[in-house]
């Protein structure tokens, strides 16, 4: 049974480094707006630096108190050697198969994309196409994107070098392996759409770019995106702009061709608002360098995915009038919103997810896979392609997550999957069209190491405003009876409620790790996340937004009462939008917590568009440059909420200086206001703050996760009174 957590150590420091309290006031509408800390936004001041290398060595001397160091990190490495594998693209030519996928294997820092061609006799050799540790032996470079060309010649392929986040573009041969084009920058969050190609003609493809910084205001960098057509093997600077200067600077685009290549769709979304423009060209009548667009969907508050089919019909994705989403179809020549037809309607509790076809002429009628999730869980099933008809749902290993739904490009006969669950690393499952029996195609490269059973169970709540919010909560077997807990237990609470984003199970070896030690571990479904549909995120966002925060306060409440855990070993975490909900719930809410692991978060609401690509969340957010939305944002901003003599939680921030998303001056920001306002003794429950060099907001090393990760747990063990197993002498490194 867990024990309360040890004393902290008499010689750790019982106050924290001097941070200076300014007088800087803003006043904003009339509302004067305290910021005493605006000094810490600036990374390069003198001040700033020294701060945070005394930051540093306080979290040093922190960490060396939290036992279990080695058990932990070898832990976490035995669970991440499972590795992890995709869903694979696949291509024939001459009888030949080829595919492409990603894999990690058992003791690798990355996922190497690789070319596998299948044998007569049934093997299949490979040989790596792009290995992000042969780019960048450092380990800090990343494998962002890659787009394979309909003839299976070439392979688009996109990277972030040393912890950057800025994707740059290449191309290479897959017969020979080489780079054959590129570096082209600045192609962040920029998919690729290749143009088929005939005879000697050179090879083409639509993708998105960001102008030229020397264009550009230095904080609007990172926006002002364009749809170009580029032809390889030329220079960037020559490829023809065909969409994109008339929309928001903060505009991300997506394009897509039909597999014929006639019809080219652009998609156009303000920031992350939640609705999409989607314009269509015909390329048969138009000059692929200047398509000819016609609106599909253009000024509808809905998001829409769109595409055209190999029959030549129009796809719509959409959740227009049906916020768990319907699939309609229409004609691409008169794509208007009054001509669609349903072809999925919406069903009443579960949101549409991803759909594929199989027309292949082996089957005795096109079928029409639809991926759904019925509150956060996996499924799927068979349709009709023709009208749509149900068909028969498809048999899945379990509650997990489905993902990377695909079909081969030419004989679309069968369909390959991702699947996971909260115990179970992802595998890829295959789907015989003929038979529709689901197989294994892909198992992981590594098992896990046996361990205790750990049982996962979808529980529900009643929120402040009557809302039903379901959680996940995973635990010991050996620590239930009849579904109940035997006892309190140190519990971490995970959330994340935004942008309508959905937490579906998935395997993780940080719960792993902590679940087998004896620990218990929660994942909410909060408003603001898509799990239930749009309604379900718009219940969460703008002048909703404390609805987020009353849910998580809502199952942290039922845990407490339902004899889960206490006061004394609940912890809540979250990163990015969950750092901004763990950031609010330690200072609305200080009492229900022992500690806050708080991750790259959003903490002065009042800023944080002046920063980052801040600017492009005020759809979600509010901007404080309304009146009204002011006074939303400073209605639950973390660090306008911080009061002295408050006992606030142990908190510890991490923060990554490449994060060009988030800017770790939040952290700071709030760690210095936390440290001069708690009244917890800085021994017992101390604030602390990692900072991580040469890594961004994203996609790292299997080593640097491991790190990361390790840190966390220990913060949260120590200070909710978990005690790992054969748990030795605290080792004296943080990291």
């Amino acid at each position: 049974m867990p024990h309360p957590a040890p004393e902290a150590p008499s010689e750790l420091p019982g106050s924290y480094p001097p941070a200076e309290r300014t007088d800087v006031v803003d006043v904003l509408h009339g509302t004067e707006v305290a910021d005493p800390y605006r000094w810490l936004e600036d990374a390069g001041d003198p001040r700033t630096l020294a701060w945070s290398g005394q930051q540093a060595a306080l979290l040093q001397a922190h960490a060396a108190a939290w036992p279990g160091r080695e058990h932990v990190r070898s832990t976490l490495t035995a669970l991440l050697a499972t590795g992890s594998v995709s869903s694979p693209a696949t291509r024939v030519r001459d009888g030949v198969v080829t595919r492409v996928l990603v894999r990690r294997d058992p003791g690798a820092e990355h996922g190497v994309l690789l070319l596998r061609t299948l044998r007569p006799d049934g093997g299949s050799d490979e040989r790596p196409l792009v290995d992000p540790v042969a780019l960048d032996p450092t380990g800090a470079t990343t494998l962002d994107a890659w787009s394979w060309s309909p003839d299976g010649d070439l392979l688009a392929y996109q990277v972030s070098e040393g912890g950057s986040e800025e994707s740059v573009l290449r191309v290479l041969d897959v017969a020979t392996g080489e780079t054959v084009d590129g570096p082209l920058d600045r192609a962040r969050y920029s998919p690729v759409a290749w143009l088929p190609r005939t005879g000697d003609e050179p090879a083409r493809f639509y993708y998105v770019r960001r102008l030229a910084p020397e264009l550009l205001p230095a904080d609007e960098r990172q926006y002002h995106r364009r749809v170009y057509l580029h032809v390889v093997g030329t220079s960037p600077e020559t490829d023809v702009e065909v969409f994109g200067a008339r929309e928001d600077r903060t505009t991300y685009f997506g394009v897509g061709l039909s597999h014929d290549g006639r019809w080219l769709v652009v998609s156009a979304s303000a920031g992350t608002a939640p609705r999409t423009d989607v314009r269509i060209a015909d390329l048969a009548a138009s000059d692929p360098a200047a398509p000819v667009f016609r609106d599909v969907a253009v000024g509808l508050d809905a998001e829409h995915g769109v595409w055209v089919g190999r029959d030549g019909q129009l796809y719509v994705h959409t959740d227009l009038g049906a916020p768990r989403g319907r699939l309609c179809v229409a004609d691409p020549a008169d794509p208007g919103p009054e001509r669609w037809v349903d072809l999925v309607p919406e069903d009443p509790a579960a949101v549409l997810s991803d759909v594929a076809v199989l027309d292949a002429p082996s089957l005795t009628e096109p079928l029409l896979l639809v991926s759904r999730t019925r509150h956060a869980v996996g499924e799927l099933a068979v349709h009709r392609l023709v009208d749509g008809a149900h068909l028969q749902d498809v048999g899945l290993p379990g509650h997990g997550s489905l993902g990377g739904l695909v079909t081969a490009y030419e004989d679309r006969d069968a369909a390959w999957f991702t699947w996971t669950s909260h115990t179970s690393p992802g595998r890829v499952l295959h789907l015989d069209g003929r038979t529709l029996a689901v197989t294994a195609a892909e198992l992981p490269p590594g098992e896990p190491p046996a361990g205790p059973e750990v049982v996962a169970q979808q529980l529900a709540c009643t929120s402040a405003d009557g809302t039903t919010v379901r959680f996940m909560v995973l635990a010991h077997a050996d620590a239930l009876v009849d579904g109940r807990p035997v006892a309190p237990a140190p519990t971490v609470l995970y959330g994340y409620g935004g942008f309508g984003i959905s937490l579906t199970p998935g395997y993780s070896a940080t719960t792993l790790a902590w679940v087998r030690a004896g620990g218990v571990h929660v994942v909410a479904n909060l408003r603001g996340g898509g799990e239930e549909g749009e309604e379900w995120h718009r219940d969460g966002y703008r002048d909703r937004k404390q609805n987020v925060f009353d849910d998580l306060y809502a199952v942290a409440q039922t845990l407490l009462a339902d004899g889960w855990t206490t006061t004394e070993r609940l912890a809540v975490s979250g990163g990015s939008n969950g750092g901004l909900l763990v950031g609010t719930a330690a200072t609305q809410r200080p009492e229900l917590w022992a500690a806050v692991l708080c991750s790259a978060p959003l903490l002065d609401m009042v800023r944080y568009e002046h920063h980052g690509l801040g600017v492009s969340w005020n759809d979600e957010y509010g901007t404080a440059a309304d009146p009204v939305e002011l006074g939303w944002l400073l209605s639950y901003s973390p660090y306008h909420h911080v009061h002295e003599g408050t006992r606030y939680p142990a908190v510890l921030f991490t923060v990554f200086d490449g994060d060009s998303r988030v800017d770790p001056l939040h952290a700071r920001k709030l760690a210095a206001a936390l440290q001069h306002a708690t009244a917890s003794d800085p021994r017992e429950r101390p604030v602390l703050l990692r900072a991580e060099a040469d890594v961004g907001h994203g996609a790292r090393s299997v080593s640097r996760t491991v790190g990361l990760a390790t840190d966390g747990l220990l913060f949260l063990a120590h200070h909710t009174g978990l005690v790992w197993p054969d748990a030795t002498d605290p080792v004296p490194a943080a990291g």
